[in-house]
């Protein structure tokens, strides 16, 4: 499948990415490259191959989940930047 400068633009305005004109050839070739390889992939010989979700059978094992209490809040706060009312304090990250 080959992508037109036109196509590529258009990709580039849905994903709001300003290109300059310098840029263009350079991701033009890769996006070529990468739908090339693709193409590839959806044309690998898969007769006979059976379907899998994983090469293995491990499976996440999970600890039991408990409450530990938690007695010396001072040691664990000792070294925080900043506290308040006996708990971390960190900068706003949301406006």
């Amino acid at each position: 499948m080959q992508v037109s400068r036109e196509q590529l633009l258009h990709i580039a305005n849905l994903s709001r990415l300003n290109l300059k004109d310098d840029e263009i050839d350079n991701y033009l070739e890769n996006l070529q490259e990468i739908l090339t390889f693709a193409e590839k992939v959806n044309n690998a010989p898969t007769d006979g191959v059976d379907e899998t979700i994983g090469a293995n059978d491990n499976y996440n094992v999970f600890r039991k989940d408990e409450v530990i209490p938690f007695e010396d809040k001072e040691a664990l706060l000792q070294n925080a930047y900043s506290q308040e009312r006996g708990m971390f304090k960190i900068p706003k990250v949301i406006q």
